[in-house]
């Protein structure tokens, strides 16, 4: 696990008045989930089930799949990877980057052989697996489900890990859990955290045909997911509407803060299909922007020099709050006013 994820608040000796580092979008109402957890505390008193039955019953029922044995939920999706690379420990893996470490990190240490690559074009053809963000971390672009599809079924030997945790957050089409399943070579990852916004709680769950969740399940303990997480996803099963977003809006406002960063001299932001974008730095380190917006006004971005092809002029940030995002933007121009 590297070092210098997102939402590293607790390095710094001043309050962060606004959060930009983490992309999970906090300004949710969780007060129906976290009064329902109230009357469920005395669940801890009881061990939880030794693998969630019941609520991968409900995930399964709720993506339309008839076979529950096609949902895994997990202690987050980061369990989910490190149980997908020990399950197929030693294969000969690409992972599309730049993206999320631990999809490197968890296979080098199950002693995959790991290639990186930069697009599904061109893949080596004796791959055992590959993996990919989508939409990715940290670009926030989507691969078109077609290109996707097509790169997929053209390779019935590669088992293909399709990180979609953050698919709530993008308008454009994705493949559904049921193509998923449909597909012996596809293992598909969802996350309650990011749509929830409760990355205190680790909850996750694994889409994939059933041969292959016996094989990945084979090598998970028991009790990984405790107690109150489960109570957290029966309940938000069965009451979707609970914290909502207005997606829209989102997007609209994240489009606004992209057009507000693009007009700072020195400052490059790419394209995205979601809440996140990808941003450089003409001159300078990302890591020496986010120590100063940190100490000198109290907002928190992600330095992104440590995913790997990337160097140290990249960040990240997520969109925020119309305000929030406002105070960013006038923050890095007067950053970028003091040095340029």
């Amino acid at each position: 696990m590297i070092k210098g994820h997102g939402d590293d608040a607790y390095l710094f000796g001043r309050p962060i008045v606004a959060n930009f580092s983490s992309n999970v979008y906090g300004r949710v109402d969780l007060s129906a989930l976290k009064a329902h957890l109230a009357l469920r505390l005395d669940a801890i008193g009881s061990y939880p089930e030794p693998e969630p039955y019941t609520l991968e019953a409900r995930l399964a029922s709720i993506h339309g799949l008839s076979d529950p044995d096609s949902v895994c939920v997990t202690n987050g999706a980061t369990e989910a990877i490190y149980l997908i690379a020990k399950a197929f420990s030693f294969s000969r893996t690409a992972v599309l980057q730049p993206t999320f470490s631990e999809y490197a990190d968890a296979c080098r240490l199950n002693g995959h052989e790991v290639l990186t690559v930069s697009g599904l074009s061109g893949l080596p053809g004796d791959l055992d697996m590959v993996w990919l963000c989508n939409p990715n971390n940290p670009t926030g672009g989507v691969i078109p489900k077609s290109n996707l599809l097509e790169v997929i079924d053209e390779a019935p030997d590669t088992v293909f890990v399709i990180d979609q945790s953050y698919g709530f957050f993008t308008r454009e089409e994705l493949m559904s859990a049921a193509e998923a399943v449909s597909r012996p070579n596809v293992i598909q990852l969802h996350s309650m955290t990011k749509r929830y916004a409760m990355p205190g709680l680790r909850l996750g769950y694994i889409v994939a045909d059933p041969s292959l969740l016996k094989r990945i399940r084979g090598v998970r303990m028991p009790w990984s997911v405790n107690a109150i997480a489960i109570e957290a996803g029966l309940f938000l099963a069965e009451h979707p509407d609970t914290a909502p977003i207005d997606l829209d809006a989102l997007l609209a406002e994240t489009a606004r803060l992209q057009g507000l960063l693009r007009a700072i001299p020195g400052i490059e932001v790419g394209d995205t299909s979601t809440h996140f974008m990808l941003c450089h730095l003409d001159s300078g380190s990302a890591g020496e922007l986010k120590d100063w917006l940190a100490r000198e006004k109290g907002l928190l971005i992600r330095d992104a020099s440590n995913f790997e092809l990337l160097g140290p002029e990249y960040f990240r940030i997520a969109a925020q709050t119309p305000q929030e995002n406002d105070l960013l933007v006038s923050a890095i121009r007067d950053y970028q006013e003091g040095r340029l």
